[in-house]
Protein backbone atom coordinates (compact mmCIF):
# COMPACT_ATOMS: atom_id res chain seq x y z
CA UNK A 1 0.00 0.00 0.00
CA UNK A 2 1.15 3.50 -1.27
CA UNK A 3 1.01 6.21 1.97
CA UNK A 4 0.19 9.59 1.14
CA UNK A 5 3.44 10.58 2.04
CA UNK A 6 5.07 7.98 -0.58
CA UNK A 7 2.51 9.37 -3.01
CA UNK A 8 3.38 13.06 -2.57
CA UNK A 9 7.06 12.31 -3.48
CA UNK A 10 6.15 9.94 -6.09
CA UNK A 11 4.74 12.89 -7.65
CA UNK A 12 7.28 15.69 -6.89
CA UNK A 13 9.82 13.43 -8.61
CA UNK A 14 7.58 12.63 -11.59
CA UNK A 15 7.53 16.35 -12.22
CA UNK A 16 10.86 17.51 -11.16
CA UNK A 17 12.65 17.27 -14.67
CA UNK A 18 10.01 20.23 -16.17
CA UNK A 19 10.67 22.10 -13.24
CA UNK A 20 14.20 22.14 -13.51
CA UNK A 21 14.05 23.03 -16.84
CA UNK A 22 11.54 25.67 -16.62
CA UNK A 23 13.59 27.52 -13.99
CA UNK A 24 16.82 26.89 -15.59
CA UNK A 25 15.85 28.59 -18.76
CA UNK A 26 13.82 31.14 -16.64
CA UNK A 27 16.86 32.31 -14.51
CA UNK A 28 19.79 31.13 -16.59
CA UNK A 29 21.48 29.37 -13.54
CA UNK A 30 21.05 25.83 -12.84
CA UNK A 31 22.55 26.61 -9.18
CA UNK A 32 19.42 28.61 -8.68
CA UNK A 33 17.19 26.26 -10.69
CA UNK A 34 18.04 24.11 -7.98
CA UNK A 35 16.97 25.92 -4.85
CA UNK A 36 13.80 26.81 -6.60
CA UNK A 37 12.58 23.13 -6.99
CA UNK A 38 13.79 22.85 -3.16
CA UNK A 39 11.33 25.54 -2.41
CA UNK A 40 8.48 24.21 -4.70
CA UNK A 41 8.81 21.12 -2.85
CA UNK A 42 8.93 22.65 0.85
CA UNK A 43 5.43 23.97 -0.74
CA UNK A 44 4.64 20.91 -1.81
CA UNK A 45 4.73 18.94 1.26
CA UNK A 46 2.94 21.27 3.00
CA UNK A 47 0.26 21.57 0.75
CA UNK A 48 -3.48 20.44 1.00
CA UNK A 49 -2.60 18.29 -1.96
CA UNK A 50 -7.12 17.20 -1.91
CA UNK A 51 -7.32 20.41 -3.25
CA UNK A 52 -4.92 19.90 -6.44
CA UNK A 53 -6.49 18.60 -9.21
CA UNK A 54 -3.50 17.98 -11.74
CA UNK A 55 -0.52 18.10 -10.07
CA UNK A 56 1.75 19.01 -13.14
CA UNK A 57 0.35 22.21 -13.04
CA UNK A 58 0.44 22.99 -9.91
CA UNK A 59 3.88 22.27 -9.70
CA UNK A 60 4.58 24.51 -12.73
CA UNK A 61 2.10 27.25 -11.46
CA UNK A 62 4.78 27.48 -8.09
CA UNK A 63 8.20 26.89 -9.86
CA UNK A 64 7.46 29.92 -12.13
CA UNK A 65 6.38 32.53 -9.74
CA UNK A 66 9.20 31.40 -7.65
CA UNK A 67 11.37 32.20 -10.59
CA UNK A 68 9.67 35.40 -11.17
CA UNK A 69 10.27 36.94 -7.75
CA UNK A 70 13.95 35.18 -8.10
CA UNK A 71 14.56 37.71 -11.40
CA UNK A 72 12.85 40.97 -9.48
CA UNK A 73 15.83 40.47 -7.41
CA UNK A 74 18.88 39.48 -9.99
CA UNK A 75 18.16 41.84 -12.24
CA UNK A 76 19.47 44.38 -9.41
CA UNK A 77 22.56 42.18 -9.16
CA UNK A 78 23.42 41.65 -12.77
CA UNK A 79 23.28 45.32 -13.14
CA UNK A 80 26.12 45.65 -11.14
CA UNK A 81 27.78 42.54 -12.37
CA UNK A 82 31.65 42.83 -13.48
CA UNK A 83 32.23 42.32 -16.91
CA UNK A 84 30.04 40.68 -19.19
CA UNK A 85 27.33 37.99 -17.79
CA UNK A 86 26.57 34.50 -19.46
CA UNK A 87 24.60 31.64 -18.08
CA UNK A 88 25.62 28.81 -15.96
CA UNK A 89 27.01 26.37 -18.33
CA UNK A 90 25.60 22.87 -17.97
CA UNK A 91 26.38 19.68 -19.59
CA UNK A 92 23.91 18.20 -21.57
CA UNK A 93 24.74 15.02 -23.03
CA UNK A 94 22.75 13.29 -20.18
CA UNK A 95 19.57 14.67 -20.90
CA UNK A 96 19.73 16.83 -17.57
CA UNK A 97 17.57 19.92 -19.68
CA UNK A 98 15.53 17.38 -21.27
CA UNK A 99 15.69 15.42 -24.35
CA UNK A 100 18.15 18.02 -27.52
CA UNK A 101 17.68 15.98 -30.67
CA UNK A 102 16.40 18.96 -32.97
CA UNK A 103 18.06 22.05 -33.66
CA UNK A 104 15.21 24.25 -31.88
CA UNK A 105 15.16 21.66 -28.79
CA UNK A 106 19.11 22.90 -29.06
CA UNK A 107 18.52 26.37 -29.35
CA UNK A 108 15.65 26.91 -26.00
CA UNK A 109 19.16 26.37 -23.85
CA UNK A 110 22.02 27.66 -25.78
CA UNK A 111 23.82 30.26 -24.37
CA UNK A 112 23.41 32.64 -27.07
CA UNK A 113 19.19 32.54 -26.63
CA UNK A 114 19.68 32.54 -22.81
CA UNK A 115 21.19 35.83 -22.81
CA UNK A 116 18.86 37.48 -25.27
CA UNK A 117 16.27 36.43 -22.75
CA UNK A 118 17.64 38.58 -20.42
CA UNK A 119 16.48 41.67 -22.54
CA UNK A 120 13.01 40.56 -22.02
CA UNK A 121 11.02 41.26 -18.38
CA UNK A 122 10.91 39.27 -15.93
CA UNK A 123 6.66 38.26 -16.98
CA UNK A 124 7.71 38.24 -20.96
CA UNK A 125 10.40 35.54 -20.05
CA UNK A 126 8.30 33.35 -18.63
CA UNK A 127 5.42 33.55 -21.22
CA UNK A 128 8.11 33.04 -23.78
CA UNK A 129 9.86 30.33 -22.35
CA UNK A 130 6.77 28.49 -21.41
CA UNK A 131 5.49 28.71 -25.00
CA UNK A 132 8.71 28.12 -26.60
CA UNK A 133 10.58 25.24 -25.11
CA UNK A 134 7.36 23.59 -23.42
CA UNK A 135 4.33 23.85 -25.80
CA UNK A 136 1.98 25.26 -23.29
CA UNK A 137 -0.64 26.84 -24.74
CA UNK A 138 -2.09 30.41 -23.88
CA UNK A 139 -4.83 29.15 -21.94
CA UNK A 140 -2.92 27.11 -20.37
CA UNK A 141 -0.21 30.21 -19.76
CA UNK A 142 -2.28 32.47 -18.63
CA UNK A 143 -3.60 30.30 -15.83
CA UNK A 144 -0.21 29.18 -14.14
CA UNK A 145 0.80 33.66 -14.66
CA UNK A 146 -2.84 34.49 -13.39
CA UNK A 147 -3.38 36.59 -16.47
CA UNK A 148 -5.34 36.74 -19.36
CA UNK A 149 -5.29 34.50 -22.21
CA UNK A 150 -5.35 38.10 -24.57
CA UNK A 151 -2.79 39.45 -21.94
CA UNK A 152 -0.46 36.35 -22.81
CA UNK A 153 -0.30 36.93 -25.99
CA UNK A 154 -0.21 40.36 -26.29
CA UNK A 155 3.37 39.36 -24.06
CA UNK A 156 4.35 36.85 -26.23
CA UNK A 157 4.51 38.76 -29.15
CA UNK A 158 6.00 41.54 -27.72
CA UNK A 159 8.70 38.82 -26.24
CA UNK A 160 9.40 36.76 -29.47
CA UNK A 161 10.13 39.98 -31.39
CA UNK A 162 12.63 41.25 -28.87
CA UNK A 163 14.12 37.65 -29.08
CA UNK A 164 13.89 38.03 -33.09
CA UNK A 165 15.61 41.73 -33.07
CA UNK A 166 18.72 40.25 -31.02
CA UNK A 167 18.58 37.53 -33.19
CA UNK A 168 18.95 39.55 -36.57
CA UNK A 169 21.80 41.85 -34.84
CA UNK A 170 23.95 38.92 -33.80
CA UNK A 171 22.84 35.83 -35.62
CA UNK A 172 23.39 32.27 -34.04
CA UNK A 173 23.62 29.52 -36.27
CA UNK A 174 22.06 26.16 -35.30
CA UNK A 175 24.88 23.78 -34.71
CA UNK A 176 24.30 19.97 -36.60
CA UNK A 177 26.61 17.99 -34.81
CA UNK A 178 28.97 15.98 -37.25
CA UNK A 179 31.07 13.85 -34.69
CA UNK A 180 34.28 13.54 -37.28
CA UNK A 181 34.22 17.01 -38.44
CA UNK A 182 33.89 18.93 -35.09
CA UNK A 183 36.27 16.72 -33.27
CA UNK A 184 39.01 17.62 -36.16
CA UNK A 185 38.27 20.74 -36.12
CA UNK A 186 38.74 21.17 -32.22
CA UNK A 187 42.13 19.22 -32.38
CA UNK A 188 42.99 21.86 -35.04
CA UNK A 189 42.20 25.10 -33.00
CA UNK A 190 43.80 23.27 -29.80
CA UNK A 191 47.06 22.81 -32.08
CA UNK A 192 47.00 26.02 -33.29
CA UNK A 193 46.32 28.20 -30.51
CA UNK A 194 48.56 26.45 -28.06
CA UNK A 195 51.51 26.42 -30.65
CA UNK A 196 51.14 30.32 -31.51
CA UNK A 197 50.58 29.52 -35.09
CA UNK A 198 48.43 32.81 -35.64
CA UNK A 199 48.01 32.30 -39.10
CA UNK A 200 46.40 28.86 -39.03
CA UNK A 201 44.15 29.71 -36.26
CA UNK A 202 43.11 33.32 -38.26
CA UNK A 203 42.17 30.35 -40.64
CA UNK A 204 39.53 28.60 -38.62
CA UNK A 205 37.65 31.94 -37.69
CA UNK A 206 35.03 33.95 -39.34
CA UNK A 207 36.28 37.91 -40.41
CA UNK A 208 33.29 38.84 -37.91
CA UNK A 209 34.21 36.19 -35.23
CA UNK A 210 32.96 37.26 -31.42
CA UNK A 211 35.29 36.24 -28.07
CA UNK A 212 33.13 36.64 -25.12
CA UNK A 213 34.14 36.02 -21.54
CA UNK A 214 32.42 36.05 -18.19
CA UNK A 215 34.99 35.81 -15.35
CA UNK A 216 32.49 37.63 -12.49
CA UNK A 217 35.52 39.96 -11.28
CA UNK A 218 36.19 37.03 -9.26
CA UNK A 219 38.71 35.62 -11.78
CA UNK A 220 40.72 37.73 -14.68
CA UNK A 221 39.10 37.98 -17.86
CA UNK A 222 38.07 40.40 -20.88
CA UNK A 223 35.91 42.90 -19.62
CA UNK A 224 34.48 43.79 -22.74
CA UNK A 225 33.89 41.60 -25.64
CA UNK A 226 36.52 40.80 -28.61
CA UNK A 227 35.83 41.37 -32.15
CA UNK A 228 37.70 40.40 -35.25
CA UNK A 229 39.83 37.67 -36.29
CA UNK A 230 43.04 39.32 -35.85
CA UNK A 231 42.53 40.48 -32.13
CA UNK A 232 40.57 36.94 -30.89
CA UNK A 233 43.44 35.09 -32.30
CA UNK A 234 46.37 37.28 -30.52
CA UNK A 235 44.20 36.95 -27.71
CA UNK A 236 43.10 33.00 -27.58
CA UNK A 237 47.45 32.29 -27.89
CA UNK A 238 48.38 34.62 -24.97
CA UNK A 239 45.99 33.11 -22.65
CA UNK A 240 46.47 29.51 -23.34
CA UNK A 241 50.34 30.20 -23.31
CA UNK A 242 49.71 32.29 -20.28
CA UNK A 243 47.18 30.29 -18.30
CA UNK A 244 46.73 27.26 -19.77
CA UNK A 245 49.74 25.88 -21.45
CA UNK A 246 49.63 22.44 -19.34
CA UNK A 247 45.98 21.93 -18.16
CA UNK A 248 43.84 18.94 -19.73
CA UNK A 249 41.22 19.77 -22.35
CA UNK A 250 38.09 17.38 -23.11
CA UNK A 251 35.23 18.05 -25.38
CA UNK A 252 31.91 18.01 -24.10
CA UNK A 253 28.41 18.83 -24.99
CA UNK A 254 27.34 21.66 -23.07
CA UNK A 255 23.70 23.78 -23.21
CA UNK A 256 23.18 21.79 -26.84
CA UNK A 257 26.14 22.39 -28.33
CA UNK A 258 30.37 21.88 -28.84
CA UNK A 259 32.31 23.23 -25.75
CA UNK A 260 35.93 22.77 -24.23
CA UNK A 261 36.14 22.15 -20.83
CA UNK A 262 39.54 23.29 -19.75
CA UNK A 263 40.82 21.69 -16.70
CA UNK A 264 38.03 22.44 -14.77
CA UNK A 265 38.72 26.04 -14.75
CA UNK A 266 36.77 27.45 -17.40
CA UNK A 267 34.30 26.24 -19.78
CA UNK A 268 34.75 27.56 -23.70
CA UNK A 269 31.48 27.27 -25.93
CA UNK A 270 31.96 27.31 -29.73
CA UNK A 271 29.78 28.76 -32.28
CA UNK A 272 30.63 26.87 -35.78
CA UNK A 273 29.34 27.72 -38.59
CA UNK A 274 30.58 25.95 -42.01
CA UNK A 275 33.60 24.87 -40.53
CA UNK A 276 34.55 28.06 -38.97
CA UNK A 277 34.65 29.33 -35.53
CA UNK A 278 32.06 32.67 -35.25
CA UNK A 279 31.82 32.60 -31.76
CA UNK A 280 32.96 31.60 -28.39
CA UNK A 281 32.05 32.25 -25.01
CA UNK A 282 33.97 31.39 -21.93
CA UNK A 283 32.41 31.03 -18.86
CA UNK A 284 35.39 31.50 -15.95
CA UNK A 285 33.62 32.61 -13.14
CA UNK A 286 34.27 29.67 -10.50
CA UNK A 287 30.70 30.00 -8.61
CA UNK A 288 29.08 29.00 -12.28
CA UNK A 289 31.04 26.22 -12.95
CA UNK A 290 30.01 24.64 -9.57
CA UNK A 291 26.75 23.02 -11.45
CA UNK A 292 28.82 21.34 -13.93
CA UNK A 293 31.49 20.37 -11.21
CA UNK A 294 28.80 17.94 -9.44
CA UNK A 295 27.92 16.78 -13.09
CA UNK A 296 31.14 15.43 -13.79
CA UNK A 297 31.58 14.07 -10.03
CA UNK A 298 29.06 12.07 -10.59
CA UNK A 299 29.44 10.94 -14.55
CA UNK A 300 31.75 11.30 -16.81
CA UNK A 301 29.92 13.77 -18.62
CA UNK A 302 32.53 13.85 -21.72
CA UNK A 303 32.25 12.72 -25.10
CA UNK A 304 35.63 13.27 -26.46
CA UNK A 305 39.12 12.57 -25.56
CA UNK A 306 41.30 14.97 -23.56
CA UNK A 307 44.47 16.84 -25.55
Amino acid sequence: MITQDAAAVADFEEHRPRMFGIAYRMLGSATEAQDTVQDAWLRWSSADRGDVEHPGAWLAKVVTRLCLNRLDSARARREEYVGPWLPEPVLTGDGTLGPLESAEQRDSVSLALLVLLEQLTPVERAVYVLREAFAYGHREIAGLLDLTEANCRQLYRRAAGRVAAGRAAAPHPRFEPDPERLRTLVETFLTAARDGDLARLEGMLTADVRYVSDGGGVVKAALRPILGRDKVARFLVGVLRTYAADLPVSFAEVNGEPALIVGGAAVLQLEVEDGLIRGMRTVLNPEKLEFLHRQLSHSRGLSGPCW
